[in-house]
């Protein structure tokens, strides 16, 4: 169902499929997606944040997952609070530089209460 665009993520982190994910967290996030037969694209766009003096990006974003059904990006994270300031500053950029782009944060208790609800195979 999903695409991969790069395959070299963690190749121990892979669906049955064999597309591999950078964290257990994507694959399980991917795997609830194929449940219920939802397209799903993994990593399939980078967006700059910032750029140096000479004009090259200094700084990116690559969203774990565009839903092209609903034309919107999924950043799937299950880090430690305190590291969760920096993707969250990084979405805010992304929704400030690019606002036409929609974007959703699923964090550590969201991704939880999605698997506990929605995902029991």
């Amino acid at each position: 169902m999903g695409k991969k665009k790069n395959a070299s993520k963690n190749p121990s982190i892979l669906l049955e499929s064999g597309e591999p994910f950078a964290h257990p967290s994507e694959a399980e996030f991917a795997r609830l997606l194929n449940f219920y037969e939802v397209e799903w694209v993994y990593e399939p766009r980078t967006f700059p944040l910032s750029w140096g003096g000479d004009g090259l990006p200094v700084e990116c974003f690559t969203p774990d997952f565009y839903l092209p059904a609903s034309k919107q990006f999924i950043e799937v994270t299950t880090c430690k609070p305190r590291l969760m300031a920096k993707k969250k500053r990084k979405i805010r950029l992304l929704k400030e530089l690019y606002p036409h782009i929609k974007i959703r944060l699923i964090q550590n208790k969201d991704f939880h209460h999605l698997m506990w609800k929605y995902y029991q195979p």
